[in-house]
């Protein structure tokens, strides 16, 4: 355990630079008679050797283990965040003990992305189609809601689409180091913004804690209910408090949906079955703004809107589809080629680490950053667009 996740067992540390002695101006980071103090504590650097020295050892293919060279560990082992004191533990332990993870890091605070930078750098760059580390996220801009359309008209193949956003409230951490009283003030304030929603977005706001059992089934039914966080999660310390603070929010007609404090602060999501991606988008855009007009959101001028996982960083959208493409699904290397042609992923159907289930995929954008939320829609509307068309002519 990192110590942003262990405040009550932390020891005192000294904030700069530990690393090789040389202190980074904050604030000595040699005692008297050049003794190096170490700002992270012993249980915690002993945990960070063994865990490197296993994934070094692995066949793990993670961008973890690809981008934290011995150097980086190196140079980045004493360091903890100024303000929530985490640690590079703190940072990578979910790829440390999931060797198959596919990225392996989490950002325990939003400074951790400066402080931790030679490691985040990279792999925000390799995940996100060379996003360099002197590279400037653009300015949010949806575009012209107007211009997408059915993806499907006839109804052949997309099932359901659904593009949703990450959003992190100012003046919070993420998970590993909220305390049960941030995650019940965070649902109280998500909770009454939300209640303010008019029109088709009015709905009504479940928190998870005592939950009824009847609308817990209902939801889990409905495919809304969100679980406690998978081994991935857990490790990185993102569902300590279960289930505080943690809750849902849907529109009566049940396809706007608001995640609260599950892998982020908030996941606002527009859903419906088929493949009208244009009336999907319109409808997330609108609650974007709406919401953003009574809550301020953390963003951050390189990077774009925080997010606890780097793969969500920039517009933070994930526009999908679950598609039936039978022919394509014969041949998947073919289906991965004209996926990555379009910087599209495919996922089983349960999202991912899970199979395809009779040959439905989701299938959704990549990149999330160095483009707009316009530009990353277009980008999965096109990639469908070309997938329906060779399904069709094969």
């Amino acid at each position: 355990m990192g110590l942003c996740a262990s405040k009550d067992k932390k020891e005192k540390v000294i904030e700069g630079d530990g690393a090789g002695g040389e202190p980074n101006g904050t604030a000595g980071a040699a005692s008297e008679g050049g003794k190096q103090d170490t700002m992270v504590d012993a249980a915690v650097l002993a945990k960070l050797e063994e865990g490197y020295a296993k994934l070094a050892a692995s066949d793990s293919k993670s961008l973890l283990k690809k981008y934290l060279t011995k150097q980086v560990f190196d140079n980045l082992k004493n360091k903890v965040t100024p303000t929530f004191k985490s640690t590079l533990l703190d940072v990578i332990q979910s790829g440390l003990e999931n060797h198959d993870s596919g990225v392996g890091i989490y950002a325990p605070d939003a400074e951790a992305y400066t402080v931790f930078a030679e490691l985040f750098d990279p792999i925000i760059e390799d995940y996100h189609g060379g996003f360099k580390k002197t590279d400037k996220h653009p300015a949010a801009d949806f575009g012209d809601v107007s211009t997408f359309g059915n993806v499907d008209p006839t109804n052949e193949f997309v099932i359901s689409t659904r593009v949703r956003c990450g959003r992190s409230l100012q003046g919070y951490p993420f998970n590993p180091c909220l305390t049960e009283a941030q995650y019940k003030e965070m649902e109280s304030k998500v909770s009454s913004t939300l209640s303010g929603l008019e029109g088709e977005l009015k709905g009504t706001f479940y928190p998870l804690t005592g939950m009824e059992k009847a609308v817990q089934q209902q939801l889990i039914d409905d495919h809304f209910l969100f679980k406690e966080g998978d081994r991935f999660l857990q490790a990185a310390n993102a569902c300590r408090y279960w289930p505080s603070g943690r809750g849902i929010y849907h529109n009566d007609k049940k396809t706007f949906l608001v995640w609260c404090n599950e892998e982020d602060h908030l996941r606002i999501i527009s859903m419906q079955q088929g493949g009208d991606l244009g009336e999907i988008y319109r409808r997330l855009v609108t609650a974007v703004n709406e919401i953003e007009k009574r809550v301020p959101f953390s963003h951050d001028d390189r990077l774009g809107f925080l997010t606890f996982c780097p793969t969500n960083l920039g517009t933070t959208i994930r526009a999908s589809v679950h598609i039936k493409v039978p022919k394509l699904a014969s041949n998947k290397a073919k289906l991965e080629e004209v996926a990555a042609k379009y910087n599209l992923q495919v996922r089983g159907t349960r999202g991912e680490h899970t199979e395809a289930e009779g040959g439905v995929y989701d299938i959704s954008n990549k990149r999330r950053m160095g483009l707009t939320e316009y530009q990353a829609v277009k980008e999965m509307y096109d990639g469908i667009t070309e997938l329906i068309k060779l399904e069709k002519s094969l």
